[in-house]
């Protein structure tokens, strides 16, 4: 197992100013997974079904699973849409995670969030764990990732994500080279510079728990005013805090949770209560890495 120390420490009490474009008390980042297609299946050769973040939790089962993959299906037929049209009524930016493979089965969503000025961040090649991958595979399909997200949208992704990532992921990210940042963490709420492959590297950390993830889980949300309170109560949180101390606020979403008709509006709540307040910048990840690049650089 590689040596990877960790940081129990950060900022502590005295993180740095964040000073956000006009002087923002939060910076609000919407981030929209795209992975639909990418899920373990015997049909794409992989050893079992998938069974994370969707409708029906269980045991992964070694033969092809179709309601699983249909529920999938439903996030790039129906639910991407759905998402992408109220991000588009409230004329709000956010950054897509994208996976590679995704993109290659269907680019059309992604061409639309580039052409509608939405981010598209590279989520790896395949939507699953990427621990026990060889690194030579690993590398190969950040490259392919690249490839497919360029083709679809016309410009190289600058941000990486796998969210099941390996020891090796963010070496390898480092070594390609090209990115401006990585958000395989969830241990601040500011960004940081951190080493990989003998230089400076930007982490922006995402969240788990303000999250439409939790729709899945056992003691998550159950209803859209579920997710839209928890998100709510987070933004109100920081916003206060930000009067001293600005930080990021991270949303989550998935096109086959959140996209459903029963939860979509609980996005358009949040939506709506975050732009009845001035000192907010609501933006991409690939604008938040610039500002701290130029305002943070690293020491």
């Amino acid at each position: 197992m590689p040596n990877r120390p960790r940081d129990l420490i950060g900022y502590g009490r005295t993180p740095p100013k964040a000073n956000w474009p006009g002087d923002a008390r939060v910076a609000v980042s919407f981030v929209v997974n795209y992975e639909e297609g990418s899920e373990r299946t015997p049909y794409n050769g992989d050893a079992v079904s998938e069974n994370y973040l969707h409708e029906i939790m269980g045991e992964p089962r070694t033969t092809r699973d179709l309601s699983t993959e249909t529920i999938y299906e439903f996030g790039s037929k129906v639910g991407v849409w759905r998402v992408l049209d109220a991000f588009d009524e409230a004329n709000t930016p956010m950054t897509v995670f994208a996976c590679g493979q995704s993109v290659e089965l269907n680019p059309a969503p992604m061409t639309a969030a580039a052409k509608a000025g939405h981010e598209v961040c590279s989520h790896a090649y395949r939507w699953f764990d990427y621990a026990d991958v060889p690194e030579d595979v690993e590398r190969d399909h950040i490259r392919r990732c690249i490839a497919a997200i360029e083709s679809a949208t016309g410009e190289r992704p600058y941000g990486w994500y796998t969210g099941r990532f390996s020891y090796n992921t963010r070496r390898l990210v480092a070594e390609e080279g090209g990115f401006l940042y990585d958000s395989d963490d969830y241990s601040d709420e500011l960004p940081f510079w951190t080493r990989a492959a003998d230089r400076d590297h930007l982490v922006i950390p995402y969240t788990l728990d303000c999250n439409d993830a939790r729709f899945s889980t056992p003691n998550g949300f159950r209803t859209a005013e579920d997710f839209a309170t928890y998100a709510i109560d987070a933004f109100d949180a920081l916003y206060r805090e930000g009067a001293t101390t600005p930080r990021i606020l991270n949303i989550g979403l998935h096109c086959r949770l959140i996209g459903r008709p029963g939860r979509i509006d609980g996005l358009r709540r949040v939506l709506d209560h975050i732009a009845k307040h001035d000192g907010v910048w609501t933006t991409r990840r690939v604008d938040i890495a610039r500002h701290w690049i130029d305002e943070h650089p690293p020491a």
